[in-house]
């Protein structure tokens, strides 16, 4: 039988009433991170929780798993990218709760299809396009997805015009792809059938703030056969009431 521990770990001691002790002890090994921490040992999370090691090893596999830790080259342990996905959720909504959310259920009134705000959510070198907001279709057929999910940044209506819209040095110049990027830069949005999904079509319009600067993109999702050409004006429209607001 494991040996009782001859002092208290610091989760023992700030217990959640009516909680699970095991999630207890993981939130406290996040929480041992302190300010100029970038990565910490197995000895000094035993230290700061007082756990034991054993523990502390099954614990942080359990946070690796989940990216909320990463595990470095030297052995050391690192915040993992699932941190940096909350925060940018965390960061944004502070502000952007009570103006981005009003503007898409208005979008769903109009249309009767789902409507999302989309953002660049960088990762590493490389970006993911983060479904930052989302509110449903009333419509039983519909694509799910929910707000916090990280979808393609390369398919999609949605991506199309965070490529178009952002770094010109990631822009594609030529080929397919590069006529695709002039086109949605010229008419002011983009409009696609069966792009991300061959069942899926979607509408989206970039959104800028005061600055000039890609804020994100309003995007409208529907099944193929519900796709009208009617949607693109509700679809800008909404990304203009968003414009120098976010």
């Amino acid at each position: 039988m494991p040996r009782k521990a001859q002092t208290e770990s610091v989760s023992d001691l700030n217990a959640a009433p009516g909680g699970a002790a095991a999630v207890d002890r993981a939130l406290s090994l996040l929480s041992t991170f302190q300010p100029g921490d970038e990565a910490l040992t197995l000895a000094q999370f035993a230290e700061r929780t007082q756990l034991y090691k054993s523990t502390v090893l099954r614990l942080l596999a359990s946070l690796e798993h989940a990216r909320l830790i990463h595990r470095q080259d030297d052995g050391r342990y690192a915040l993992g990218m699932e941190i940096a996905r909350l925060h940018a959720l965390y960061a944004a909504s502070l502000s952007l709760d009570n103006i981005v959310p009003p503007v898409l259920r208005g979008l769903v009134a109009a249309t009767g299809e789902s409507a999302a705000y989309h953002v660049r959510q960088q990762q590493g070198a490389s970006w993911a396009r983060l479904c930052l907001y989302r509110v449903d279709s009333p419509h039983v057929v519909r694509d799910h997805v929910r707000a916090g999910d990280l979808l393609p940044a390369d398919r999609g209506a949605g991506a199309r015009i965070l490529i178009a819209f952002g770094p010109e040095a990631e822009r594609p110049h030529d080929g397919k792809d590069g006529k695709l990027c002039d086109t949605i830069r010229r008419q002011g949005y983009c409009a696609l059938v069966g792009d991300r999904s061959a069942e899926l079509a979607g509408i989206s319009a970039p959104v800028f703030r005061a600055d000039g600067s890609l804020a994100g993109a309003v995007t409208l999702t529907m099944p193929v056969h519900r796709y009208d050409k009617r949607f693109v004006q509700p679809v800008r429209d909404a990304a203009a009431r968003l414009t120098g607001r976010v």
